[in-house]
């Protein structure tokens, strides 16, 4: 019988002092597991079986190889089900999630994602226009408005109202009250205490906006220029004759609203962050818009010329994913790395530690957005880098996510740039159930300094 993977000196097999120093410093916690035992170990939360796993041959092995023994019936899922419930993103049944997937798969190629990229530049152009020189943005807020005013355009062709201000608010405490939750899973949601009754409270919130949303969107009926959002696109999708129920419908929105809100917000605001405290990089980003745009908007068709940019978006991602970390149970017994994996086991992959792997990523904390050009990225192993997870769940809205930050920050670095408000200037990542800048980004914005060049390929290395 293969061994099982190793226990770190410093957690116990009862996990009690394990939850203990996971609630204290999650990061820390895990980074330390890595450090004792290397790229597989276990460890227990209270009682609940836990095994990480930090090398590419075997994260490609559970979401690939054999992905078919692992499913989202994981801890970290159930945790966050009573918000996502049955949408894609945290579904358990594998079959309504195959039925969905294909029935929603066609409306997020990069062919269908073309159509929503002018709602993109749009809001960002509106963004910008209202920050005065001079001044310190709350960049973190200001995107996560941004972001929602995208998605409502994309999804409900609407503009944003106050509703979905109070989504967001309700959206924060939701991760925020499930971030600790995860920490330290005890006492079960089904308990009422305080926090658990404000969790209801903004589920309920967000819950309404969707609610109204789609019934405003649907009682408006068609539009005028007959180019159809998001919403339209699923009320019409069938699979074997099969539309979606309303609740599915509801799910699968709700799921939306939250994947592109929080995968804007949080990678644009560490985006900022980054190029404030790298002004080479942040030259460099200003040096190709102005060669390839030229003052003027960007357009989906720019994104193949703007390669420089697109590479700050991945190595943001590198550094911070928003989805940092996800997690699959094992459906029967496996082995990984010569080490016994039982039925039941929760295994985790957190990208934050994979993605600062010595192995593949040589002095990992710097921020070099050339580690992503196409000589360098042949050179990794294709899953020591998986900010949308990978396999058959991949994550759907990978096409538009990329769309929207490329464009965003395109768009934004021909009006601004942005400095540190005050020197030393560093924030820390908050590991909630996403990980977010601690504190938010605060940012003073400059004017363009106009004929500024530099080299995009002479960003550091």
């Amino acid at each position: 019988m293969k061994p099982a993977p190793p226990l770190p000196r410093h957690t116990s097999r009862l996990g009690v002092s394990s939850a203990l120093a996971f609630r204290r410093n999650p990061l820390g916690f895990l980074g330390t597991g890595v450090d004792d035992c290397g790229d597989v170990y276990r460890f227990s939360l209270l009682g609940l079986p836990v095994v990480l796993v930090n090398h590419p041959d075997y994260i490609q092995h559970v979401l690939v190889e054999n992905g078919e023994n692992y499913d989202k019936n994981a801890v970290l899922f159930r945790i966050v089900r009573p918000v996502l419930r049955q949408g894609l993103i945290g579904n358990a049944d594998i079959e309504l999630w195959r039925r969905q997937r294909r029935m929603m798969a066609p409306h997020f190629t990069p062919r269908t994602v073309q159509r929503f990229a002018e709602f993109m530049t749009e809001e960002t152009e509106l963004t910008a226009r209202q920050w005065r020189p001079g001044s310190i943005v709350d960049l973190t807020d200001a995107i996560g408005q941004l972001a929602l005013r995208i998605v409502n355009r994309s999804l409900f062709s609407a503009a944003v109202g106050p509703r979905a201000r109070a989504f967001e608010e309700a959206f924060g405490e939701a991760n925020t009250i499930l971030g600790r939750y995860f920490r330290f899973p005890f006492p079960p949601l089904s308990v009422p205490t305080r926090a658990h009754r404000r969790l209801r409270s903004a589920i309920a919130r967000m819950d309404d906006f969707v609610a109204t949303s789609v019934r405003e969107r649907v009682e408006a009926g068609a539009r005028a220029d007959d180019r159809a959002d998001l919403l339209t696109l699923l009320l019409n999708s069938v699979d074997d004759d099969r539309a979606m129920d309303a609740q599915q419908l509801h799910d699968e929105v709700l799921n939306l609203c939250i994947g592109a809100y929080e995968t804007t917000t949080n990678t644009l605001a560490w985006a900022f962050y980054l190029l404030a405290r790298h002004p080479e990089v942040e030259a460099a980003v200003h040096a190709e818009v102005d060669t390839v745009l030229g003052g003027r908007t960007p357009e989906f068709a720019d994104l193949a010329n703007l390669p420089y940019i697109r590479m700050v978006v991945d190595e943001t991602l590198r550094l911070y994913s928003p989805a940092y970390q996800f997690m699959r149970r094992a459906r029967k017994p496996d082995e990984i790395g010569g080490h016994r994996i039982p039925a039941g086991t929760n295994v985790l992959i957190n990208s934050y530690l994979l993605h600062r792997h010595p192995d593949f990523w040589p002095d990992a904390e710097r921020f070099d957005p050339t580690r992503f050009s196409p000589e360098r990225v042949a050179e990794r192993p294709k899953h020591a880098y998986v900010p949308f997870g990978s396999g058959q769940r991949v994550c759907i809205g990978k096409h538009f996510a990329l769309t929207e930050l490329t464009l965003v920050l395109a768009t934004i670095a021909q009006h601004h740039r942005f400095v540190a408000p005050y020197e030393p200037f560093e924030i820390s990542p908050d590991p909630l159930i996403t990980l977010h800048p601690k504190g938010g980004v605060h940012l003073r914005v400059l004017p363009r300094e106009s004929g500024r060049t530099a080299d995009p390929e002479g960003a550091p290395r």
